[in-house]
């Protein structure tokens, strides 16, 4: 009795398309909780504040936005091939220092998920 069980538990997974997958942003909802980011980014013009401006983040390699002083641990990274894509803006939005020990962002991470899935999705509108 339990393989049959079993097998349709299989079957369901394969019919789900976003099975295991990361959950798809809002980047309206993602416009509020970016909030929390603006003391520091801007996205929507190519202007730095205390941290570089985010505006066309996704595809960047780490560290390179230009008149920008990195920390050395982000420049670093850029230069062993840290690109800022969807997974990998993930895990750094989670846990800034975990993902580039040594970061100077003092901001300690968005632990919801659904928040960093808008704040994803509200990136990439300014990244295209």
């Amino acid at each position: 009795m339990r393989i049959p069980v079993v097998a349709l538990s299989f079957s369901a997974l394969s019919l789900c398309p976003v099975a295991g997958l990361a959950q798809e942003g809002d980047a309206e909802a993602g416009a509020t909780v970016f909030k929390k980011c603006a003391a520091c980014h801007v996205v929507d013009k190519d202007q730095n504040k205390v941290g570089p401006s985010l505006q066309g983040v996704m595809g960047r390699t780490a560290g390179t936005h230009p008149n920008f002083k990195y920390s050395q641990a982000m420049t670093e990274a850029g230069k062993g091939g840290l690109v800022w894509d969807e997974a990998t803006m993930r895990e750094y939005l989670q846990n800034p220092k975990a993902k580039v020990k040594g970061t100077k962002m003092a901001f300690p991470g968005l632990k919801k998920e659904d928040e960093v899935a808008n704040v994803i999705a509200y990136l990439k509108q300014y990244s295209q």
